[in-house]
This record gives C-alpha cells, sequence and structure tokens, in this order.
C-alpha cells in the first residue's frame, strides 16, 4: 500500500509540472507597427532610378516596363529599345505588391489604400488620387500594446521576455505575407493580382475581390468587395470574364456588365499554387508544391473552357517546381523555378508536355510576359529580355540586374 501512495505521489506531482510558471528570455522576430496615418504623412513618391534589390511583379504599357519591388515601390523603365531598358526613375510606394495602368494612369496599392499616379511624365508621375483604407485586410491588431488597426512595415529581432515556455507569440515570423488586357490598358503577368477589364480594375487579395469603376481614369471610384472563398492568389482577364486561381482551384466570373460580376463556374484541383493563363479554348494552370502553398504535386494541367460554366480537365503534365506562365501563339512558355525556362508547342494540347522545345536551364524564373516587343521573364538575378521572333529559340537582349545587398 505505501508504495501505491509513493506512485500516485509521484504522478501528482509530475502532473503538476505543467502548472509551475517559468520566467526567462529569448529571442524573436517582433513586428515594427505603424498607423496609415503616420505611413501616409511621410508620402514622398519619386524619386531617382535606383538599383532592384528584389524582384516582384512585372507590369509593361506602351513603351514602358514597370517592375514592383515588393513592399517598396515601383521601378520605371523606357523599353522602346528592349535591348537597352532605360531606368528613369522610381516610385517609393511603402507596401506596394502589384499595379496597372490605364489611359496613362498607373493604379498601385500601398498597404491599405490605392493610389492612382498621372504617367504624362514617367520621369516623374503626379499623385492624383488616395483612396483609403480600401484593403483593410491589411490591418492588425498589436497585442503588445493592445492596439487595433494597425499595418506591420518589417520586422526586428528582439529579446522578449516569456512566463511560460509555451506561450504563444503571434508574430514570430519572418516574412510579410501578403496576401489582362484592353485597349488603353497594360499587361501583366499570369502571378497578377491587380487586373483592368472594361474600364474597371480590379484587385484580389487571399479572400476578395475588390471592384472599382475607373472610366474616370484620374479617380477610381470603389464600387464593392466579393467574398470569393480563402486561398485567392492570381486574377487573369479575357474577353468579359476573369479567372481567379486560388490554392484549391479556378474560379470563374463574367464580367459583361463589367461593375456586377457573375460567378459561372469553380474549378477545383488539389492543393497548390496556382497560376492561370487562357486563350479561346483552354485554360492553361500550373500547379506548385510548396510550404506556403501546401500540395505535394508539380504540374501543367489544361483545362477545356469551351463552356464556361462546365469546365472540364482535358489534360495533365509533370513539371519539376512551375510558377508564372504565358501563352504567345501556339506556344507555352512555363517558369519551372530553379528548373530553369520550359517552352513547350501548344498547339496539341494533348501533347504539350511531349513536345518541349527549349530549356534556359541556368535561368531561375518566377513569371514572364510575352511582350509586343520581348519575351520578359522574372528571375532571380534580374529581369531578362528576350527576343522571341523564333518562338523556338529565344535571344537574349538585356537583363536588368537585382542587386542585393550584403
Amino acid at each position: 500500500m505505501k508504495r501505491i501512495w509513493l506512485i500516485l505521489l509521484g504522478c501528482i506531482a509530475l502532473s503538476s509540472c505543467d502548472k509551475i510558471e517559468s520566467k526567462g528570455m529569448y529571442l524573436t522576430r517582433v513586428p515594427i507597427f505603424e498607423t496609415m496615418e503616420s505611413i501616409r504623412a511621410k508620402a514622398n513618391p519619386v524619386s531617382s532610378p535606383t538599383t532592384i534589390v528584389q524582384t516582384g511583379k512585372i507590369y509593361i504599357y506602351q513603351d514602358y516596363l514597370f517592375i514592383n519591388e515588393p513592399g517598396k515601390g515601383i521601378h520605371i523603365f523606357n523599353n522602346v529599345d528592349p535591348s537597352k531598358p532605360l531606368a528613369i526613375s522610381f516610385l517609393s510606394i511603402p507596401g506596394n505588391v502589384d499595379l496597372a495602368v490605364l489611359d496613362g494612369k498607373l493604379y498601385a496599392d500601398s498597404f491599405t489604400d490605392l493610389l492612382t499616379f498621372d504617367l504624362e511624365n514617367p520621369a516623374s508621375p503626379k499623385l492624383l488620387t488616395r483612396n483609403k483604407d480600401v484593403f483593410k485586410m491589411l490591418l492588425q491588431m498589436d497585442y503588445f500594446n493592445n492596439t487595433a488597426d494597425r499595418i506591420i512595415t518589417g520586422f526586428r529581432d528582439s529579446l522578449v521576455s516569456y512566463s511560460q515556455k509555451d506561450k504563444y507569440s503571434p508574430y514570430d515570423r519572418k516574412d510579410i505575407m501578403y496576401n489582362e488586357t484592353n485597349s488603353g490598358s497594360g499587361k501583366g503577368g499570369s502571378m497578377a493580382r491587380f487586373t483592368i477589364a472594361n474600364k474597371h480594375l480590379y484587385a484580389v487579395d487571399q479572400t476578395t475581390l475588390h471592384l472599382f469603376n475607373v472610366q474616370n481614369a484620374s479617380k477610381p471610384a470603389y464600387v464593392k468587395d466579393i467574398k470569393i472563398g480563402p486561398g485567392i492568389e492570381t486574377i487573369f482577364p479575357f474577353k468579359n470574364s476573369l479567372f481567379i486561381g486560388s490554392n484549391t482551384g479556378m474560379v470563374i466570373y463574367d464580367i459583361t456588365t463589367a461593375s456586377a460580376p457573375v460567378e459561372l463556374s469553380r474549378y477545383a484541383h488539389i492543393r497548390a499554387c496556382d497560376p492561370v493563363v487562357v486563350n479561346e479554348k483552354y485554360a492553361f494552370v500550373t500547379l506548385r508544391s510548396g510550404v506556403v502553398c501546401g500540395g505535394q504535386q508539380n504540374l501543367l494541367e489544361v483545362i477545356d473552357i469551351q463552356d464556361l460554366r462546365k469546365p472540364m480537365l482535358k489534360n495533365t503534365f509533370t513539371l519539376e517546381n512551375p510558377y508564372g506562365l504565358a501563352l504567345a501563339d501556339q506556344t507555352l512558355y512555363v517558369c519551372d523555378g530553379k528548373f530553369g525556362l520550359k517552352s513547350f508547342d501548344a498547339s496539341d494540347v494533348s501533347q504539350i508536355g511531349n513536345k518541349l522545345l527549349e530549356t534556359h536551364k541556368d535561368l531561375m524564373s518566377l513569371d514572364v510576359i510575352a511582350g509586343p516587343k520581348s519575351l520578359i521573364v522574372v528571375g532571380e538575378k534580374g529581369v531578362h529580355q528576350y527576343d522571341y521572333s523564333n518562338k523556338a529559340k529565344l535571344k537574349e537582349l538585356s537583363i536588368i540586374p537585382v542587386i542585393r545587398s550584403n
């Protein structure tokens, strides 16, 4: 009996260990908070050209190339000669992730705000309007100071005290997770979250389609938000339709009435990152495994969209780690991450995977635009431009380098 009591006392003692409060310090990444008011007060957008430290979204409009530097702003290049792109200005826009252009007006996000710039002089764009708090999903709660409606503008290393080893820190992370073509507008890549169609600007975040009327290009008018569902990643326009990629599928909207998109269908696939491009008959979707997107497969899917209400899987082809893609006539260009830029003959969609035309193995590629003068590719080392008059044999024209700080 004595032995049993000793065992019971030992168990009680061990179970009570969870209730003993331990104290100490640990090194972690904590957020830097600001209010939108302070961010707006410091705004001074236009500056001289500067080096690119990190590439984000790319966009072309007329003879200009726009390169987003995530969270920092937009580099503007005169690209009249793709073999000699000339840097002409840098728009410093805190929190910028994407952009679009219509009739000489550039639209860009700045955390929660939508900014409109006049591009009459691209060397010195003029800020025309600021639509405040239209992307409110970026507002955060500052749990350390118990204040709401704050923006995380970065992270810093800090020693933090704890009273329990298993204390949850909602900000212990290293990176901020952020979550086309009509007359007069430009063209973005397949990874775009902004696009313009039928005189309306459509922007997506992780869950929502944000809609703005830009018939008066200088003064975007907020129309409404449409909840789509979680995991929204990209948006691609084609004629009177929007193709919205998510990490679980593709959503198709009819925008014949531009201010009132109508959902036509949803195509579901395995969980994976999901950029999309389309032509008259087919949607081409890349699925990529990864820690952010989830999923375990790397594929190219060809989806029959001749009936937009009933998209149907046509074919599937295995890739290695695909990101963005672009169509140029009957040629499909796929950015296969560290495995290079690949081109395929897409004239027979049942044989695309068997008709590899060319691989640029040394080009770690992320997104691509098939422009009127050049094929523009975002790579690890910079933004590359190619002569693709011979679709199966690219000739490099130039590279705008990324210069990372040590």
